[in-house]
This record gives C-alpha cells, structure tokens and sequence, in this order.
C-alpha cells in the first residue's frame, strides 16, 4: 500500500508555470506507474498525464500536450507533474494516483480512472486571466 500527497498548487496568471510534486510513503514508488488527474468546479475528474514505472514512457490528454510534462524520481519516491503556459482552462484540484499493475516496468501505463488502485487529496491550482 502506498499513501500520495501532492503538493504546489496555488494561484498564478495566465502564461505562468507550476511544478507540482507528488510524495508516496509506506510502499515504494517504483512498484506504481503513476498519473495526473484533474477535476474542475462542476466538470468529472480528467485524465492529464500517466508514466510507467521506469520514466520511460509517457502518455498526455490533448489538452495539455506540449505544455505539461510528467516525471519522476523513484530513489526519491516522487512524480513531478510541469506545468507550462498555463491558462484559466487548466484551473483545477489536480490528484496524483498510483496503479499497482504487473505489467511492463519500462511501457505500462493506465489514462483510465478506474484502474488507479491509490489516490491522493489534491492540489489547487488556479490560473487567472
């Protein structure tokens, strides 16, 4: 079991950046491939960004591809989620989550909600115009 807390969320204008981190504890972080949701006010939680346990691959939603990049550092039990040219679209609590799967260390990743076996409380971020 593995409990996630993500942490950088705040306030910033449109155009700006934001680093969130997400820290694991209890199992470590390399038996996971991690994700990035998001949910907005009145909108369903959204797949942003998923890594496979290596780093090795990746997978973005459309919406934040080329501006957000996903990734980590598993000696520090850690997934770092970069978020560049931010606009008000992107305003959001973001959950780091964790999916226990046997599949490949180096390709495995999930952009599906129901197959994250560990979620954290979120972060706001908030991007004003």
């Amino acid at each position: 079991q593995v409990q996630l807390v993500e942490s950088g969320g705040r306030l910033v204008q449109a155009g700006g950046s934001l680093r969130l981190s997400c820290a694991a504890s209890g199992r470590t972080l390399s038996w996971y491939a991690m994700g990035w949701f998001r949910q907005a006010p009145g909108k369903e939680r959204e797949f942003v960004t998923a890594i496979s346990r290596s780093g090795g691959s990746t997978a973005y939603s459309d919406s934040v591809k080329g501006r957000f990049t996903i990734s980590r550092d598993n000696a520090k039990n850690t997934v770092f989620l970069q978020m560049n040219s931010l606009k008000p679209e992107d305003t959001a609590v973001y959950f780091c989550a964790a999916e226990d799967h046997s599949g490949s260390y180096f390709t495995h990743l999930a952009q599906e909600e129901y197959k994250y076996d560990y979620w954290g409380q979120g972060t706001q971020v908030t991007v004003s115009s």
